[in-house]
């Protein structure tokens, strides 16, 4: 028996191993960079004529206000405080607050 023919310990099933895939680590700062690159791209081809995307750039705008509210009732969620989520926008905490301190 070769080495792919022979038992798996846990199983007992014959067969090769299964691999894990890869996944490649994406930084953060590169990802939202990319996201800038494709809606400025976007906005362009609505400026260039493209009417009918304009309705779909529109919505790209709530997609992202979704997704920050996300995004910041997740930080609240793991400890974050309205003052150091402020900071890292350029608000202040009482600002935060106001902005995202409600029920969604």
């Amino acid at each position: 028996m070769s080495y792919f023919n022979q038992p798996d310990p846990r199983s007992g099933k014959h067969g090769s191993p299964k691999r894990r895939r890869r996944r490649d680590v994406v930084e953060n700062d590169d990802f939202a960079a990319f996201a800038r690159r494709i809606v400025a791209a976007h906005g362009r081809r609505v400026a260039a004529g493209d009417v009918e995307a304009l309705a779909d750039l529109i919505r790209l705008g709530a997609d992202i206000e979704a997704a920050t509210d996300d995004a910041i009732a997740g930080l609240r969620r793991h400890g974050y405080s309205w003052a150091e989520i402020g900071s890292r926008i350029g608000i202040s905490r009482q600002a935060a607050q106001q902005r995202w301190g409600g029920e969604h």
